[in-house]
């Protein structure tokens, strides 16, 4: 009889973790995603800072590191740029000087943006939902950089709305432009995923009710887009 009893705990044992394991795989319950609100960098196209970094020092008496560190001394310069209060003009100005650098304002801006690549697995997979979701794009950029995103890759175009900080005048992690997303997809914060690759910015999502996916090297998008509900066809 115990053996019996044993084997019966076990066949339960192993249905109770079967169901789990269908539980936590299949689309959150109540989830009915509506809308999809995206990060940009390093979602769809990815950037790195250290290529300006090493153009502006080959116009400048400083060294490579020289120039790392007076950006770290000047971040709030570049948060002003990213939430519009600052004018191309101006930037370019301080950080000419900041930089001691000998160079016109069109060159400058050429190595200041040319420092992205495309995502395309993600900008594909994200494209493949504009029929059937509100896709809302949310990244915390400046003027000229977006400016160079849309000339140069007009592949990740695809969003029927776009919330910039520049525009917005605040920055991930701050509510109000997240709100500004939100209202942009017209649908419950709850009926939206938010994907961004810094986990500040998800958790400050998640304080306003939205659906979150935090996107690193090793996130395969495609399965957590669905395990919250996301129909993904093909």
């Amino acid at each position: 009889m115990l053996k019996r009893l044993d084997e019966a705990l076990i066949s339960q044992e192993k249905v109770a973790c079967q169901f789990a394991h269908l539980l936590y795989y299949a689309p959150r319950a109540n989830s009915m995603i509506k809308s999809i609100i995206s990060d940009l960098g390093n979602v769809l196209i990815f950037f790195d800072n250290n290529i300006f970094f090493k153009k502006i020092a080959e116009v400048s008496p400083l060294s490579e590191d020289e120039v790392i560190s007076k950006v770290l001394a000047h971040l709030e310069l570049s948060r002003s740029f990213d939430m519009g209060k600052v004018t191309p003009e101006k930037f370019y100005s301080l950080a000419t000087q900041i930089f001691k650098a000998k160079i016109d304002k069109s060159a400058f801006f050429f190595i200041y943006n040319d420092i992205f690549s495309l995502n395309m697995p993600i900008v594909g997979l994200l494209k493949s939902l504009q029929s059937r979701y509100k896709l809302v794009l949310c990244s915390n950029t400046d003027v000229e950089r977006f400016r160079f995103i849309k000339r140069k890759f007009p592949e990740v175009l695809f969003f029927e709305k776009y919330v910039v900080s520049y525009e917005v005048g605040f920055m991930k992690p701050h509510p109000r432009i997240y709100e500004a997303a939100i209202e942009e997809a017209g649908t419950r914060p709850e009926e939206s995923v938010f994907i961004d690759d810094r986990e500040e910015n998800i958790i400050a999502a998640e304080k306003l009710s939205l659906q979150t996916i935090l996107l690193n090297p090793d996130t395969n998008l495609k399965h957590e887009l669905q395990k919250i509900g996301v129909t993904i066809l093909g």
